[in-house]
């Protein structure tokens, strides 16, 4: 049969799928490229396409006219349009793009719509998964009114961290400054600031985690309750990572 296998694929909504559940998705999957800046699903468009990140991570935006600011993250643990897809809709008003390019496994709506009615265990799983992506945005919410720059920068990394292989983050200071929101002054400082404090080495586009543990400290209460309940949701356990 076509498709990849399950023992091979990396997305941990698919390694946690039941075996039957997997095979039933499978003939319809794609493998396919993720470029870096791609947008996966534009906003107020129709989705027709859901994706499983294998390598690299995709942002949810908020596009207004003042300018675009990150709301969510998806990389190999979860499924980009999942929220939309099985919450009885077919468009959201927010842009998902890639942020750090690899692959991922693609799949049309119309099946995954058909195969979670048929399979309540698939139907909760997934749903499990868009309940943590809210639980994400919300704790984004918080981190944005309650930190300073700095704070909240080394929660992004933190959180693009656990969806990388190795720690060299590949992004650049404008593109934090418009991930973030703020100008690239601010961005600037607070990377000066993770620096001085030997959390992060800095050097033309790419940021490497040199110590997480001190980041984890400095990011505080911003990072980690959405990490939390992921494992709790959808892998069943408190351990946090992805």
């Amino acid at each position: 049969m076509p498709g990849p296998q399950q023992s091979e694929v990396r997305n941990r909504l698919l390694q946690l799928l039941a075996a039957e559940d997997f095979a039933a998705l499978k003939p319809a999957m794609r493998t396919e490229e993720m470029p870096l800046r791609h947008v996966l699903i534009a906003s107020h468009t129709a989705i027709e396409t859901v994706f499983f990140p294998e390598t690299g991570f995709v942002s949810i935006t908020n596009d207004e006219p003042s300018g675009r600011v990150e709301i969510g993250l998806i990389g190999r643990e979860g499924m980009v349009g999942a929220a939309p897809i099985l919450l009885a809709d077919n468009r959201s008003p927010h842009t998902h793009f890639v942020q750090m390019a690899g692959h991922m496994l693609s799949l049309d709506v119309a099946v995954l719509r058909e195969e979670v009615e048929r399979r309540p265990a698939m139907r909760r799983l997934l749903h499990r998964f868009i309940q943590a992506q809210f639980v994400q945005t919300a704790q984004t919410a918080f981190a944005n009114a309650r930190g300073n720059t700095a704070t909240r920068l080394a929660r992004w990394l933190l959180m693009c961290h656990d969806r990388v292989d190795d720690d060299r983050i590949t992004v650049t200071q404008d593109f934090m400054s418009f991930m973030l929101g703020v100008e690239r002054p601010g961005v600037t400082a607070a990377l000066r600031i993770l620096e001085k404090a030997g959390f992060v080495l800095k050097r033309r586009g790419v940021v490497e985690v040199a110590d997480r543990e001190g980041l984890l400290d400095y990011a505080g209460d911003g990072y980690g309750t959405a990490e939390i309940e992921y494992a709790r949701l959808v892998e069943g356990s408190l351990e946090t990572g992805m």
